[in-house]
């Protein structure tokens, strides 16, 4: 029986580099957003704890996104080691000021691919890359909800109780 080689890469070297960073970038935020989870639950912070276990699912499926597109267009897709996850964190209100970080790291570098993929007039990359931009907005969105929560009800008496209970509720409603 033959083997099926695949003989075409349909994306460039340097898109599927990129690709395979953010594969890498994806993988990194779904550790960081476990290590969120992990410390919000031994902080007593059960809603966001279970709030962030679900970012890390999401992010897990990125990657897996990801990864699946650079194989369907005959590249390579590499798994990424990763290190060096922050498991302490100086508070609560930080978890969640490095979580929007975290997402408008990941905006900006789809954006990277987009440029690159303009640049080459790779339309089906880009179209691709599409559905990550809602995503991303989704998520900017829900970082940005989560972090004003601090500021709307305060982290005095019962406050950081009170956040942790609307952490969860935060949804997204596209306009």
């Amino acid at each position: 029986m033959k083997d099926i080689i695949r003989t075409k890469c349909l994306i460039s070297s340097d898109v599927e580099a990129l690709i395979n960073q953010q594969i890498k970038k994806e993988a990194h935020s779904s550790a960081i957003y476990l290590s969120m989870a992990s410390w919000c639950n031994r902080n007593g912070y059960d809603f966001s704890s279970e709030y962030f276990f679900k970012q890390a699912e999401e992010e897990r499926a990125h990657q897996l996104k990801f990864y699946k597109y650079v194989l369907d267009m005959g590249g390579t897709a590499i798994s990424p080691d990763i290190t060096n996850i922050k498991i302490e964190y100086n508070s609560f209100r930080e978890v969640f000021e490095e979580a929007l970080d975290q997402e408008i790291s990941v905006t900006q570098s789809i954006k990277n691919i987009a440029a690159r993929c303009h640049k080459e007039q790779d339309y089906v990359t880009l179209e691709f890359l599409n559905w990550f931009f809602r995503e991303q907005r989704e998520e900017e969105y829900k970082a940005r909800r989560a972090l004003e929560l601090f500021d709307v009800i305060g982290e005095e008496g019962t406050g950081r109780w009170q956040i942790d209970k609307h952490v969860g509720g935060i949804e997204y409603a596209e306009g």
